[in-house]
């Protein structure tokens, strides 16, 4: 079994600058002999869960805008380079990286966090797709959606970590 510190270093990040997630996981009991990716994630899942609107919150707004600012300067996480270079957000055009920028400002302008989605396995036209149809939702909507992305890119990231179900 893995000490609260190794669980926490090695799983902490995976709720994008989060660490109290995996702490309170290993904490409550939720963490056992056996990791593997479905019962971590459901360990973290339910923490996610049960955290305060405004902590949540917080682990939304940790995540990076899409092609955003950070990506320019080189200060992603090292998952946040992988999973947006893997959409091709690194190569975009002046164009493209323009109506990201757009689309990111009043993004953030109307729900107070940035767009997140799972974005493996999608392009940028699927990416900016979303990011079109989304912004249209109400903030409750794009709240529970956003949580949902979130539970999606942390399921993705474990996956790389451990053995299956």
């Amino acid at each position: 079994m893995l000490s609260r510190d190794e669980f926490v270093s090695r799983y902490g990040g995976v709720f994008e600058h989060s660490p109290f997630i995996a702490e309170r996981a290993y904490d409550d009991g939720f963490v056992g002999d056996e990791l593997t990716v479905d019962r971590v994630h459901t360990a973290l899942v339910a923490i996610f869960r049960a955290a305060s609107p405004e902590e949540r919150l917080g682990v939304l707004r940790a995540h990076p805008d899409l092609a955003g600012r950070l990506a320019v300067a080189g200060e992603l996480t090292e998952d946040s380079k992988k999973e947006q270079a893997g959409a091709g957000l690194d190569r975009l055009s002046a164009e493209e990286h323009a109506r990201f920028t757009e689309l990111n400002t009043a993004y953030v302008e109307k729900f107070g966090f940035p767009f997140i989605i799972a974005i493996k396995g999608l392009n940028k036209d699927d990416i900016l797709a979303a990011f079109e149809k989304r912004i249209d939702n109400t903030r409750d909507e794009e709240f529970e959606t956003a949580t949902a992305q979130v539970e999606r890119i942390a399921f993705l990231r474990l996956e790389t970590m451990l053995p299956g179900r």
